[in-house]
């Protein structure tokens, strides 16, 4: 059963983080759906993925190589995948943490309505029963700051 990590991005623009997220993901041979709420972000965050540092091989659902992407860029489902990354408020299902290796939730933490709307998404996955950890990079660095239903 995996778990829900959400990142509170307070010094790092939330495509920088995604890319190391995404590279650490490929590392370990996962298969990603990234989830935005509007598909007009989703094609601003398929370019900047391309002109980034490291080559991240990914497609925009709806093609004709969906299947074969390592990284697929969505606002629908993440079936047939190891890793959910839900961007800008995407929602969330409990029944999709439990089916996934890592769920990760990334917001900006400089905006009120995206810290509100982590903080119901925390709530109704952990009641739920859903194990989730909370990082912040306030301090500088990426820290564990709490967690529910997960053990260790």
């Amino acid at each position: 059963m995996g778990e829900a990590y959400f990142y509170h991005l307070t010094r790092t623009a939330p495509d920088v983080t995604l890319a190391t997220l995404l590279t650490r993901c490929l590392a370990q041979s996962w298969r990603v759906a990234v989830r935005g709420g509007d598909a007009g972000r989703l094609e601003w965050l398929d370019d900047r993925l391309w002109q980034g540092d490291g080559f991240l091989p990914h497609g925009i659902a709806d093609g004709n190589h969906d299947a074969r992407q390592p990284i697929l860029l969505t606002t629908g489902p993440a079936e047939d995948r190891d890793c959910l990354m839900a961007l800008d408020g995407a929602d969330v299902a409990p029944d999709e943490v439990t089916k996934m290796t890592r769920t990760c939730i990334l917001f900006d933490g400089t905006d009120g309505e995206a810290v509100s709307r982590a903080r119901a998404q925390w709530k109704a996955l952990t009641d739920a029963g859903c194990g989730a950890r909370y990082w912040s990079e306030e301090g500088g660095k990426w820290e564990e700051k709490a967690s529910k239903n997960v053990e260790g």
